[in-house]
């Protein structure tokens, strides 16, 4: 039996893809454990799951909505990523101590495992969430990848091993990444050890009471969302497809996720909901989805074949919604700038038989089941735990 410790950020879109791949570990008879906010973890994997809680940073983050591009990286390394590892790294060491773990499995993002990892002589996989660090986001800003580079070798320097080398968002173990290579291209070219998985699509912890008697069989069903994070950026977006929706009425069911509460008066026949059980939503039949480029949205609906509309706001989020735009399943849309008739149109474009977008999605969908998921990534964690370590000889 292995120890597999799974070493996660507050961040719900980064905990939601290993929640199944715990799930088939644990089925094959290994002991699995979380490291990260104990309170979200709970919400998110279950009450039954060991849980070793994490600190995180006890200011709330208000990000500018004004940053974009190198600005708004340098934002979000300085302000969250960085802060997050030193805050987390006490915990994570506590968790190794407590739970022995064989093999240390570490979102891209939460740096504290991988160090410490590191610094115990425990190999380590990287979990990549989202697409966008694997196929090199920086290759043209140099200075910015220096600058970078720079700040994980301080990082290194307090919390992992002062002569170990490499970047600790790319494991030399393994890197497991939710994606495919319709998406990602020649990725693995750059990253030998990276290991396309495609969507972990499995059942999460839900009370949802959707009222799923609403959804219309004789008119296609489209979803909105924004995600978990976006509730700040929101407001117009979301009035202006509801207005959109409203507009495709005799021919659509459109579904709206509020969760800031919003949409205060949304137009007759269209359901605005705070939230949604996504995944049982998807696997239902929607038609289409229309958000703001996320990568678990992205991936979750190609994998049931569904095309999009995009949105992109900030961060990862144009160069997803490029990926999708380039591999003809979506159409994008500028998120500050879209009106209700733009955004009908682009809705009826990736909604046209014709068109090819649902063709292109399913052709996605396919290569994304193909891969494995949960079982796949299960699969190359376990063969990490196996493979011989390294011996040293005394000097």
């Amino acid at each position: 039996m292995t120890r597999f410790l799974f070493v996660v950020p507050p961040l719900v879109g980064h905990i939601n893809p290993l929640v199944g791949v715990v799930g088939e570990l644990a089925r094959r008879g290994h002991r699995v454990a979380w490291a990260g906010h104990e309170g979200q973890l709970a919400a998110l994997v279950g009450q039954d799951a060991t849980v070793f809680d994490c600190a995180v940073p006890s200011a709330e983050l208000k990000r500018p909505p004004e940053l974009t591009g190198p600005a708004a990286f340098r934002f979000l390394w300085e302000e969250v990523f960085l802060p997050l590892a030193e805050v987390m790294a006490p915990g994570v060491e506590a968790a190794i101590g407590a739970f022995e773990p064989d093999v240390v499995v570490t979102d891209q993002h939460a740096l504290a495992g991988a160090l410490v990892a590191e610094r115990h002589g425990i190999p380590y996989v990287t979990s990549a969430s989202t697409s966008a660090e694997v196929v090199d986001p920086l290759a043209g800003m140099p200075k910015v990848a220096a600058w970078l580079s720079g700040l994980l070798d301080e990082l290194r320097a307090r919390h992992g091993d002062p002569d170990a080398t490499g970047d600790p968002r790319f494991s030399p173990h393994g890197i497991l990444a939710f994606t495919g290579p319709e998406l990602v291209g020649d990725a693995a070219e750059r990253h030998p050890g990276l290991c396309l998985v495609g969507p972990s699509i499995a059942p999460r912890p839900s009370a949802s009471d959707f009222p799923y008697d609403r959804l219309d069989p004789g008119r296609r069903t489209v979803l909105v969302t924004l995600g978990t994070a976006n509730a700040d950026a929101g407001a117009r977006f979301l009035a202006v497809a509801a207005d959109a929706l409203a507009g495709l009425g005799d021919r659509v069911f459109g579904i709206v996720v509020d969760p800031g509460g919003v949409l205060t008066d949304p137009p007759p026949g269209v359901l605005v909901r705070s939230h949604v059980p996504q995944l049982e939503l998807l696997a239902r039949g929607v038609d289409a989805v229309v958000c703001h480029g996320g990568h678990n949205t992205v991936c979750e609906s190609l994998w049931h074949g569904v095309p999009l509309v995009l949105a992109p706001i900030r961060d990862d989020q144009p160069l997803v919604a490029g990926q999708v735009v380039a591999a003809g399943a979506g159409v994008r849309v500028r998120f500050g700038r879209v009106d209700a008739a733009r955004l009908t149109a682009a809705i009826e474009a990736v909604l046209d038989p014709d068109g090819g977008h649902r063709a292109a999605a399913d052709a996605v969908g396919r290569s994304f089941r193909a891969l494995g998921g949960a079982r796949a990534a299960a699969d190359l964690l376990t063969a990490v735990a196996t493979a011989p370590r390294p011996v040293s000889t005394p000097a």
